[in-house]
């Protein structure tokens, strides 16, 4: 899979940056801090374990995601959210200083 189409959903795209904030989550919790059904969840992150760039674990019936840190990929990702949430909160911080 190239990089355009991991991105190119928003819901992937806002599943990643929720597992980079809070670390691991099963499919049920994700599916409703983002607002999306469970079957939808389920499919992106499906895709996402494909690409080996997320991993589950298994706890009787239920299943945690987190990143897989034994993929290049998933460092990746984890690199450039952490790279423009810092270039967010730096953005934030010159407008602010600028209007006062």
């Amino acid at each position: 899979m190239e990089i355009e189409e991991v991105f190119s959903s928003k819901l992937r795209v806002k599943i990643l940056k929720l597992i980079y904030r809070l670390g691991e989550l099963n499919v049920s919790d994700i599916a409703r801090r983002i607002g999306i059904n469970f079957a939808i969840a389920n499919q992106h992150l499906n895709l996402l374990e494909q690409e080996g760039i997320v991993q589950q674990r298994v706890y009787g019936r239920i299943r945690m995601y987190r990143f897989n840190q034994a993929s290049t990929k998933a460092k990746a990702i984890q690199d450039f959210i952490e790279a423009w949430e810092q270039a967010n909160k730096t953005q934030t911080t010159q407008l602010k200083e600028k209007n006062l």
